[in-house]
């Protein structure tokens, strides 16, 4: 007898990026110290931070990407334009590149930037009209189709290590309550293989201000699972599957130029007459290859009781919970005329009414995945079942214990906002005087 599909089974996406709620979370004064000695150490590389501003409006550039030319060193600026580049001190001669959506990027020698406050200001591309409309065809649906088709030519052909830095962030409103990294190697199989990519986890650490949590522990289940399966070239199956590729209309938008590249922006939403949660969003393809460079795009939730089942699997008996705002975004990058994975990033936004409360409670969980090197995997070598991440993976959970200020000194991440150091402060002082009170407890006795 075969097992009863769910309403939400061909949406495979929906369903790895679940999360749970749980009831009675207490602080632990052993969980490991986020940024602790975040000071730069005396090691074997040299560090670079700064902001990214558009030249005109001053404005921050969210999620654009540093690299090294001729290296696989990268990174990206956090949601408010920071970007913290650590390079090997034997690069001293190297180019960096700085690129994001619709504007010229930018070449830098790595010799003119300072250790910090480094401000790079990137200028919006602008296109001839006649450039556009000569080269824009007239089947929007038809070149998305041909794109998705075309992976084994434009992307990795050969299995791949990477190395990524991932993290989870969950705010309540605007105030950052708890925050999990980690560093995954991901064993990529080529583009064409229809072959899942295997996961490792290499280090992980979290810190959680439990006072500001309504004493719910709030954990998502599938950690970086949830970011590399956006990788929508890999696993086109999670959103254009060939039983909702017709559910969608799609039509251009006005197009615009990466590295002097013109880019085709496609828009694709649901048909009016399909009631199930579909995605709408942009897809940005370049006009010459046909190669998917970036896709930005959201769930439809306008059913909050069907899209609060398809996300929480347990809750408080008391309160009822429905998703507000689902939101994705996948890059991808350019070595030697081949394309592949370097960042993604998913938004889940939900509300939380109480019965018994005047007052409901609002949070959003963040979670963004970046390539920061990578390696042709030669012997095709991949980690043993039973070191792999398992896709149910509670990140928050295994990260316990996995502290090491030592290692983490030395691998880029994503510069953390202002707002996250000041969280951490203050837990740190927290903790901090709780182990104050437990020495003076002993020496009373």
């Amino acid at each position: 007898m075969k097992p009863k599909k769910t309403p939400f089974s061909k949406f495979p996406l929906i369903a790895a990026i679940s999360f749970l709620l749980f009831l009675g979370a207490t602080p632990s004064v052993s969980a490991a110290l986020l940024y602790q000695d975040m000071q730069e150490q005396e090691n074997s590389f040299n560090q670079y931070q700064g902001k990214i501003i558009d030249s005109e409006t001053k404005n921050p550039l969210v999620f654009a990407t540093l690299s090294i030319d001729n290296t696989n060193i990268s990174t990206v600026s956090n949601t408010e334009g920071y970007f913290s580049l650590k390079v090997p001190k034997d690069i001293s001669e190297g180019q960096v590149s700085v690129s994001f959506l619709g504007y010229e990027t930018r070449t830098i020698p790595l010799s003119q930037l300072k250790e910090n406050k480094n401000e790079i200001e990137l200028m919006v591309s602008f296109m001839e009209l006649s450039e556009v409309s000569l080269a824009v065809p007239k089947d929007a649906k038809a070149l998305v189709k041909e794109t998705l088709l075309r992976k084994g030519e434009n992307y990795f052909d050969d299995p791949t290590l990477m190395t990524a830095f991932y993290r989870e962030t969950i705010k309540k409103r605007r105030k950052n309550v708890s925050l999990s990294e980690a560093v995954v190697n991901i064993y990529k199989s080529p583009y064409n293989s229809d072959r899942r990519d295997a996961l490792q986890l290499y280090k992980a650490r979290k810190s959680t201000d439990y006072d500001k949590l309504d004493t719910l522990a709030i954990k998502l289940q599938g950690g970086p699972f949830n970011t590399l399966f956006v990788d929508m070239i890999k696993y086109p199956q999670y959103i254009f599957t060939e039983e909702t590729f017709d559910d969608y209309n799609f039509s251009f938008e006005n197009s615009t130029k990466v590295n002097d590249k013109l880019i085709f922006v496609i828009n694709f939403i649901q048909k009016e007459s399909i009631t199930d949660p579909l995605y709408q969003g942009k897809l940005y393809i370049d006009a010459d290859k046909k190669i998917l460079t970036s896709a930005i795009y959201s769930l439809n939730i306008t059913d909050r009781e069907k899209a609060a089942k398809m996300f929480v699997r347990k809750k408080p008996a008391h309160a009822n919970v429905w998703p507000t705002d689902i939101a994705y975004r996948v890059d991808y990058r350019e070595k030697n005329g081949k394309w592949y994975y370097g960042y993604s990033n998913v938004l889940l936004e939900f509300k939380i009414n109480w019965d018994d409360r005047l007052f409901n409670s609002v949070y959003s969980m963040t979670c963004e995945m970046a390539i920061t090197d990578w390696e042709k995997n030669t012997t095709g070598e991949s980690p043993k079942f039973k070191d792999r991440i398992k896709s149910s993976i509670i990140l928050e959970d295994e990260a316990i214990g996995f502290s090491d200020p030592d290692f983490w000194g030395e691998y880029n991440i994503i510069e953390p906002e202002k707002s996250i150091e000041s969280a951490i402060k203050k837990i740190q002082r927290q903790l901090r005087r709780s182990k104050s009170k437990e020495d003076s407890s002993s020496l009373g006795m």
